[in-house]
């Protein structure tokens, strides 16, 4: 009889313990699926909100279209968008070799004092604000060229780019494990050869990232281009000369008192986002049937 009642309070035992293990794991389970709701509730509220008030203003004439003059209806933001596209390809010409660069050397080489400097500089900087990156290309270039153009919007933004690219290239790197690196020293790799061939090739997706992050962060920068690209309301493609940007028109038109600026503002935030989001997307898909056919062969 005590044997049985032992074994019976044994099983309750366990099966308590079991229904506790259960509860938890489903507790634990919903909240993290409730803490992805909270974060991604934010984006979709926006971007829904976006698609609301600026969905009826886009059309064929408003991306093929340069602005209309005060009192007339209709006109678009075809300058604005092109002006972006030719700041950012500036900009990412300029800041991620740098990145990659200086993420490459703190990642391999960068284990000594100029390293640490490196990377408290870059920390900084990540978090000056965007009015002082634009005042500082305001000085070096536009004073100099004596003219606001794409390339000083382009040499800000640059800026901006790096240090994410760096730090997020530092990181990626270090996620490679030792023993690939030493395996192609034992076959007389050079270290350099190593680097480029090896270790960045298999970091390749992460490194991508954070280019890709940089990107996103500065696509929707205003500050910096008031100082250095200023903005104008015609086509213009020359990069010495100053160049519409989509944030700079949304931010120009969100400002004035005209009813169908206010529209046309809202419709460009509506296409900064979706640029923003297509880009990243296309990049990521890419890197990865890139990284899937390299696997295959």
């Amino acid at each position: 009889m005590s044997e049985r009642s032992s074994n019976s309070v044994a099983q309750s035992s366990l099966l308590r313990i079991s229904l506790w293990r259960r509860f938890t794991d489903c507790f634990a389970t919903s909240v993290a699926a409730l803490t992805v709701v909270l974060v991604l509730l934010p984006l979709g509220a926006i971007f829904a909100y976006l698609v609301y008030r600026g969905i009826g203003s886009i059309n064929w004439a408003f991306l093929t279209q340069t602005p209309k003059p005060v009192g007339e209806a209709g006109g678009g933001m075809a300058n604005a968008i092109g002006g972006s596209v030719l700041i950012l390809g500036i900009a990412s010409l300029l800041g991620v070799p740098f990145g990659i660069g200086a993420g490459i050397y703190l990642a391999e080489y960068g284990r000594n004092r100029f390293g640490d400097i490196i990377r408290f500089t870059s920390d900084v900087l990540n978090g000056v604000p965007s009015i002082v990156i634009g005042i500082v290309a305001y000085s070096v270039v536009v004073l100099r060229q004596k003219h606001f153009s794409a390339v000083a919007g382009g040499f800000a933004l640059a800026i901006m780019m790096v240090p994410t690219i760096t730090r997020t290239t530092e990181e990626m790197l270090l996620l490679v494990p030792q023993s690939i690196r030493e395996a192609a020293y034992g076959l007389g790799v050079p270290r350099w050869r190593t680097t480029l061939s090896i270790t960045l090739r298999t970091a390749t997706s992460g490194v991508i990232t954070g280019v890709m992050l940089a990107f996103a962060r500065v696509a929707g920068e205003t500050a910096p281009l008031l100082f250095t690209a200023f903005g104008n309301q015609y086509w213009n493609l020359n990069v010495n000369q100053s160049t519409a940007a989509l944030p700079l028109q949304i931010f120009t038109y969100a400002i004035s008192p005209f009813d169908e600026w206010h529209r046309q503002a809202w419709a460009g935030a509506l296409v900064l986002i979706v640029l923003i989001v297509g880009a990243v997307a296309a990049v990521r898909i890419a890197v990865r049937r890139g990284a899937l056919a390299g696997a295959n062969n």
